[in-house]
C-alpha cells in the first residue's frame, strides 16, 4: 500500500467584492442562486446590485506513474465537444480536495499518491464561486470511469509537449490553466519548473 502525500494547505480566498451579509437571494436555482440588495453610490442616491452564488470547483491536472499527463476529451448536452482536464462541482459539505479526489477516481478510476495545490482564484468578480487548481502526481488506474448520465470521457494520455499545446488552444476547456503554461511554450527553464512542478514527488 502506498503512502499519500498531501501538500495542500487550503484557505478559500478572500473576494474583492463580497456578497453583503443584507443581500436576500431571490432566486434559488439547480447550480446559480442570484443575491440582490441596495447600495449606496457616492452621490448619496442608492440602486439594486446583484451577485450570483454557486458552489465551487475543483480542478486536477493528473501526472502519471509513466510521465503522462490525463487529458479528458468531454462531451456534455449542450455544449460543443473539448479537451480538458478532469474535475467539477464541490459538493454541498466537501472540502475542495476530496472532491478532486472523488472527481478524478470517478471519471478517470485514477487515484494519485501525491497531491498539491496549485491555485485558488475568483473568474469573475460577480460570481461569488472559487474554482481550485490541484495537481495530482503518481496517479495510477485502480478502477473504472464512473460518469453521470450527462457525461461523456474519454481519456488521453498525453506528453508535456502535448498537455501545453493543447492547453493553449482556443477550444481547451478550462481556460484558466492558459495563464498558468504559457511561458512553458515560450521559455524552456519555465518549461523544466513545469515539468519538476507534475512529476518530481
Amino acid at each position: 500500500m502506498s503512502i499519500q502525500k498531501i501538500r495542500v494547505h487550503i484557505q478559500r480566498p478572500v473576494p474583492a467584492y463580497p456578497i453583503p451579509p443584507v443581500a436576500k437571494r431571490v432566486f434559488a436555482g439547480k447550480i446559480f442562486d442570484v443575491y440582490q440588495w441596495e447600495q449606496q453610490l457616492f452621490d448619496g442616491t442608492t440602486t439594486l446590485f446583484e451577485k450570483l452564488k454557486r458552489p465551487d470547483t475543483a480542478l486536477v491536472v493528473s501526472a502519471t506513474t509513466e510521465g503522462k499527463i490525463l487529458l479528458c476529451e468531454q462531451e456534455q448536452p449542450g455544449r460543443k465537444p473539448y479537451i480538458g482536464v478532469l474535475g467539477g462541482r464541490v459538493d454541498e459539505g466537501e472540502d475542495p480536495l476530496s472532491a478532486a479526489k472523488r472527481e478524478l477516481l470517478e471519471e478517470s478510476g485514477y487515484e494519485a499518491s501525491d497531491w498539491q495545490l496549485w491555485d485558488a482564484v475568483y473568474p469573475h468578480s460577480k460570481i461569488d464561486w472559487v474554482v481550485y487548481t490541484f495537481i495530482a502526481r503518481g496517479c495510477r488506474k485502480v478502477g473504472e470511469q464512473k460518469l453521470d448520465a450527462g457525461e461523456k470521457i474519454a481519456l488521453k494520455l498525453a506528453t508535456l509537449d502535448e498537455f501545453i499545446d493543447a492547453v493553449l488552444t482556443p477550444d481547451f476547456g478550462d481556460p484558466l490553466l492558459r495563464v498558468k503554461v504559457i511561458e512553458a511554450k515560450a521559455d524552456s527553464r519555465a518549461r523544466e519548473r513545469l515539468r519538476k512542478l507534475l512529476f518530481d514527488t
